[in-house]
């Protein structure tokens, strides 16, 4: 592989989370206060227009901009899809400044901890996560097979993760949630050093939650909720469902259940009543806990990337 510049860490791809980029700007002023592992991190505040102006995207959500089709389109001059190409030219492979990994830090208003999200199957990706899970007991969302939601940030680069870290509200910056977000990226940046002088210790097996199918709020024809996330399952991220647990609370007090089997394989509630997703008609989304051991031919494809990457 063609010897690349370091690794793309972004904030601010949604403007109203300030957290990353309020450690963004800490790391670039006090480079030692990051422990980099010699590696070259790069700093890219992902949306600047949305960021100045606290709010998620200004025309489009720009982690939902990076799909070939919507980069090749040129008819489409949104503000977003135009700095998608901007970050690209700049640090994608072939950029002026070019990257091989891109870490895309994020916050949620879900009760998620500290967390991984992975966009499909990719070795490079498999194995950082794997490495990261080892270190810190990570949990891991892999969001694929949903054709509504795609486009993603990461998947542009030849390996990359999101590190999540929540709840916290929009617009807000508080000292733990910077805390777990610094040391989900130390452990990548320590994952990926070691990948560039050798095979990088892995577990046995990566624990994933699959990502199955989101549910929407129940909804009146015009749009409007008819109700809300259930008290009890609200702040329970990663807990299982069981059949008939409660989803959903109208204002009259009726609650709506999970519909399904007895029989059927538990399933775990992510994201739940996430600030920002009820513009997409996500209320919670269903993931199934696997197990999937750890191929030597994903530590072999992070070699192979991680050994692009320069040290300072």
């Amino acid at each position: 592989m063609e010897r690349l510049n370091g690794v793309l860490v972004v904030g601010g791809t949604h403007g109203n989370e300030r957290n990353a980029p309020w450690l963004l700007e800490h790391w670039r002023q006090e480079p030692a206060r990051l422990r980099s592992a010699a590696l070259h991190p790069v700093f890219v505040l992902g949306n600047p227009q949305a960021w100045a102006s606290n709010q998620r995207y200004v025309e489009r959500d720009l982690n939902r901009c990076f799909s070939e089709a919507l980069l090749q389109h040129r008819g489409e001059q949104a503000l977003e899809v135009r700095r998608a190409r901007q970050l690209l030219e700049e640090h994608g492979p072939g950029g002026r400044e070019p990257c091989a990994v891109a870490i895309d830090l994020h916050s949620t208003t879900s009760a998620m901890g500290s967390c991984l999200v992975l966009y499909g199957r990719r070795f490079t990706d498999l194995a950082l996560a794997a490495g990261i899970q080892a270190r810190l007991g990570l949990p891991v969302y892999l969001h694929e097979g949903d054709p509504a939601q795609t486009g993603f940030l990461v998947e542009r680069w030849p390996c990359g993760v999101v590190i999540e870290v929540g709840p916290v509200p929009q617009g807000v910056v508080q000292a733990r949630i910077c805390r777990q977000t610094q040391l989900a990226l130390e452990a990548a940046l320590a994952v990926l050093s070691e990948a560039r002088g050798g095979p990088p210790r892995l577990p046995a097996a990566l624990v994933v939650h699959r990502h199955l199918r989101s549910l929407d709020l129940p909804r009146r024809p015009d749009g409007d909720p008819l109700a809300c996330i259930h008290p009890r399952l609200q702040s329970r991220d990663w807990w299982p469902l069981p059949p008939g647990a409660p989803l959903f609370l109208d204002p009259d007090g009726r609650v709506i259940g999970f519909e399904s089997s007895p029989d059927a394989e538990p399933q775990v509630a992510v994201f739940i009543n996430e600030a920002a997703y009820g513009e997409k008609g996500i209320a919670l989304s269903l993931t199934r806990r696997e197990a999937w051991p750890v191929l030597p031919a994903w530590s072999a494809a992070l070699q192979a990337c991680a050994a692009t990457l320069t040290t300072t």
